[in-house]
């Protein structure tokens, strides 16, 4: 009997610590909070984010990424947003139109009853930063509020929905 709850005991604390290794270190389950990434993540949707591609070089952040970050200036909370603009890019909004180094942004993840009429102007997204955009522009906080995120404020890469069982899959 000693014997089993020995093996019991063993094997409970490796799957503790296996769990641990992935939650701190690889994925990392999040809930979304808020509507500013309809209709791609809806509010309390539950997601898994990607840590280490970007920290260990697997991946550079790129455009249409969903990326998780630490609000600047702010590290108690985090937001979940679409990377629209990349280091060096001009990026401005054109009537609720993107434009990305002159050129227009094709964007099928923002249906037309999301977007909005606002215009930005140009903008040059500095070295080791990014401009990010929810998806529901007319409901979104974002880079055109706040400017840019600095790369070291992204720590992980929207991969996977979960949650509910209606939207599992890949995050678009």
């Amino acid at each position: 009997m000693w014997k089993q709850a020995g093996f019991w005991i063993r094997d409970l604390t490796l799957s503790v610590l296996i769990a641990l290794v992935v939650i701190l270190f690889l994925y990392q389950p999040v809930k979304v909070e808020g509507t500013s990434m309809m209709p791609a993540l809806q509010d309390q949707e539950r997601v898994f984010i990607n840590k280490f591609v970007y920290r260990l070089g697997f991946g550079e952040v790129s455009r249409g990424d969903t990326v998780v970050f630490w609000f600047p200036g702010d590290p108690s909370k985090s937001y979940i947003k679409r990377v629209i603009g990349l280091p060096g890019d001009i990026v401005e909004v054109r009537a609720g139109t993107v434009v990305v180094n002159q050129k227009a942004l094709e964007e099928p993840y923002v249906p037309e009853e999301y977007r909005d009429r606002q215009s930005v102007a140009p903008m040059k997204v500095p070295d080791g930063q990014y401009y990010v955009l929810g998806d529901h522009r007319s409901s979104s906080n974002d880079s055109r509020s706040w400017g840019p995120v600095p790369r070291d404020a992204i720590y992980g890469k929207a991969v996977f929905a979960y949650w509910p069982l209606a939207k599992l899959g890949a995050v678009p």
